[in-house]
């Protein structure tokens, strides 16, 4: 089965089960400071999950395009990714256990779906603690579908629950579904869960029932809900008994070229236990650049830079070229002037255009973006091999012959120099580097890395406390307010929000005026002053663009759409399609001030406001 039959498959499956088939979001999310991309396919449903209505009704299913990042570092191996495709169907406040998990079996068993032989799949739920009982409702209804007693794995909250993901709000417990694909148990305990790599996760269903509160009691939840994820590329994987994902059909014309654009044969220098150092190369080539061309065709795309996802997509692009690079030594330069990334681009693109069509639209902007990065990249590389000269002449009066694991962290952390390459340099000229010296340098960087990055990596729920609920809410006067004083060329091209303030990108060509910030300014203030009311309606996204909703950029609208207003009905101020928090008139958000406008990209003006 292919990843476009299973996702087709899978639409249809739950759309003949009652559920509203609806878009996938983009992959920066918006007015989310918790994280840098979408992570999960609930992500973007955060908000309908804490209690909003959904245009769509109480059952949805969709397919979400993810990053993530965590294991970077594992990327190579048979199974991690860090760009995915996440299957997911959600009840809000419809069925339950029962309900979800009686779908996820017909689907994964069904003849009609995917047909998996039942002695393959086994499950595991939560197994209980003091603060919530045993799961033995959800062992029960797969116990009546036929999983037997020696398949059904009872384990803690580390593996059978999920959330919060802040220190309070919705959580529960999870099922998850296993497919055997060992040929004996590795032992007597030897069941779904197990981590001999025999039972590999296929599909998890989340149970939201508790709300956990600020004093650490778990309190039921008095709305349910469902909330489920299958990973296209590993379901793939399973379901065609391959290995590794990137020996699926997903991979396939990426690979071949990534070894049109290098020279090198994947799998010719493959070895017993898997996969050789030169073949994970190419596979790290495959992730990254397909995760780049997601990142760079989403609807708000980043450019490479040093901060936030700008500072991921400029990691995973250099550590594409490198390993590339790494390839291609000693080979014939390929066609295109030895620019690596982009020809493999195209191939993606042309891969993914049918689910994902604004990868076709944003051709032109993803191919300079990796090319203009790559010659940067390359650059650094020159600057690095320089410093390296500079060196060298200390360097070889040490009788030893060592070089300073410091010294190469230098190269690494000041010019961008991979250590592999400072080891080629360092061994055509008789030296070692003392690599153990390295690795502590690089493991504290990592440390302080992680520690300053925990919190926009953590995940999950988008933050709705009050000020964030008033910040949003005076996104829209904002935008409206720019459109007044600048013209309706004015557009968001993208917002984030924090505790703290606002930040808000438009298109304009220059930089505002003192003037046009103070007339802003009091535009917004003047809203504020009134006390306006703030109201939403469902609407049809027709009737609703055609009574001067504006829709934003870029983004796939479903056909029953949210419309906020601000003020009253015969005379509102501004009306949006929106799906964020809002408060209910706007004389509570207090004093808007504009700290900053300034440049954000070419063509696109930012301004960072505070309400006081």
């Amino acid at each position: 089965m292919t990843s476009d039959e299973l996702r087709s498959k899978y639409i249809e499956f739950f759309k003949s089960n009652g559920h509203a088939h609806i878009q996938g979001k983009s992959l920066i999310p918006e007015n989310d400071p918790t994280v840098l991309f979408t992570t999960a396919g609930m992500h973007p449903l955060v908000p309908y999950l804490l209690g909003e209505e959904h245009p769509a009704g109480l059952r949805l299913v969709n397919y979400q395009k993810c990053i993530r990042t965590g294991d970077i570092d594992s990327v190579g191996d048979d199974s991690h990714l860090t760009f995915f495709e996440m299957l997911g169907n959600w009840s809000l406040g419809d069925y339950f256990k029962e309900g979800a998990i009686t779908m996820s079996f017909e689907f994964l068993t069904s003849p009609k779906w995917l047909g998996i032989p039942v002695e393959k799949l086994g499950v595991t739920v939560f197994e209980g603690d003091e603060n919530a009982p045993r799961d033995d409702e959800s062992a029960a209804v797969w116990r009546s579908l036929g999983i037997p007693e020696n398949r059904i794995s009872y384990l803690p909250k580390e593996d059978n629950w999920w959330g919060p993901a802040g220190t309070t709000g919705p959580c529960g417990p999870d099922s998850e579904m296993f497919y055997y694909v060992g040929d004996k148990p590795c032992g007597n305990d030897c069941k779904p869960g197990c981590a001999c790599g025999k039972w590999l996760e296929i599909w998890n269903d989340v149970f939201m029932q508790y709300n956990k509160t600020a004093d650490g009691k778990y309190e039921p939840l008095s709305r349910k809900c469902v909330d489920t994820g299958m990973g296209i590329e590993r379901t793939v994987t399973i379901l065609n008994g391959k290995k590794s994902v990137y020996d699926t059909e997903i991979f396939a014309p990426i690979i071949a070229a990534v070894q049109t654009v290098t020279g090198y044969a994947y799998g010719a220098g493959a070895v017993a236990s898997g996969a050789s150092e030169n073949d994970k190369s190419v596979r790290v080539m495959c992730d990254h650049i397909r995760a780049s061309v997601f990142i760079l065709g989403d609807p708000k795309a980043v450019s490479p830079s040093n901060v936030g996802a700008g500072y991921v997509l400029r990691r995973l692009i250099r550590r594409a070229v490198r390993h590339g690079r790494k390839l291609a030594a000693g080979k014939d330069a390929p066609a295109n002037a030895g620019l690596l990334l982009s020809p493999v681009a195209a191939v993606i693109i042309e891969r993914f255009k049918g689910p994902y069509p604004e990868l076709l639209d944003n051709k032109a902007f993803i191919m300079e973006e990796l090319d203009k990065e790559e010659r940067k990249f390359l650059e650094t590389l020159q600057k690095g091999e320089h410093e390296f000269e500079k060196i060298l002449p200390n360097l070889l009066k040490d009788p030893r012959k060592i070089m300073s694991g410091r010294l190469a962290f230098k190269l690494y952390d000041t010019y961008g120099f991979p250590i592999e390459l400072t080891g080629e340099l360092a061994a055509e000229h008789g030296m070692t580097i003392n690599r153990e010296e390295f690795d502590e340098a690089y493991k504290k960087h990592q440390e302080l890395s992680r520690a300053g990055s925990e919190q926009v990596f953590k995940g999950g729920l988008q933050d709705h406390s009050e000020i964030a609920t008033k910040y949003h809410t005076a996104t829209h006067l904002l935008h409206k307010a720019l459109k007044l004083v600048l013209g309706d060329h004015a557009a968001q091209k993208g917002s984030n929000i924090t505790a703290e303030r606002l930040r808000f990108d438009f298109s304009h060509g220059a930089p505002m005026t003192p003037q046009e910030i103070q007339d802003v300014q009091a535009v917004v203030n003047e809203q504020i002053q009134k006390m306006l009311p703030v109201t939403m309606e469902i609407m049809d996204i027709e009737a609703a663009k055609a009574a001067g909703a504006v829709a934003l950029f870029g983004e796939k609208y479903e056909s029953q759409v949210k419309v906020y207003r601000i003020g009253q009905s015969s005379s509102c101020f501004c009306a949006e399609l929106c799906g964020g928090p809002h408060v209910e008139h706007t004389g509570v958000l207090g004093k808007f001030t504009i700290q900053k406008e300034q440049s954000s990209s070419a063509g696109v003006r930012r301004i960072r406001a505070v309400l006081e």
